[in-house]
C-alpha cells in the first residue's frame, strides 16, 4: 500500500503555487484595475464598431461583458479573501510563536 501522505515541502510546494496566482499587492491590484477597465472598453468598443450587426440579430457582444462584470470580480475576490487569511494565519504563527 503506497503511503498518500503530504511531506512539508509538498505542502510548502503547493502554496507558493497558489500565492504566484492568488497573493495580492498593490501591482497586482493596479493590474486587475485596469484590466476590468480594459473590459469594459473593449466591450464598448466591438459593440460600437459591430452596432448594424447587433442591432439586425438583436445580440450583444458577450465576451468582453462576461469579463468585466463575473471573471475579474470573481478573480478579486477570491485572492482578496485568500491574501488575508494568509496574512491573518502569519500573524497568528509568529505571534504563538
Amino acid at each position: 500500500m503506497k503511503n498518500t501522505d503530504y511531506t512539508d515541502d509538498q505542502v510548502t510546494k503547493g502554496t507558493h503555487y497558489y500565492d504566484k496566482y492568488l497573493l495580492l499587492s498593490w501591482k497586482r491590484i493596479l493590474l486587475v484595475a485596469c484590466a476590468w477597465v480594459l473590459s469594459v472598453l473593449l466591450h464598448n468598443i466591438v459593440y460600437g464598431l459591430f452596432y448594424e450587426h447587433f442591432s439586425r440579430t438583436g445580440g450583444d457582444e458577450p465576451v468582453f461583458f462576461i469579463l468585466a462584470v463575473f471573471v475579474i470580480p470573481l478573480y478579486f475576490i477570491i485572492s482578496l479573501v485568500y491574501t488575508v487569511i494568509r496574512k491573518v494565519s502569519k500573524l497568528v504563527r509568529n505571534w504563538t510563536s
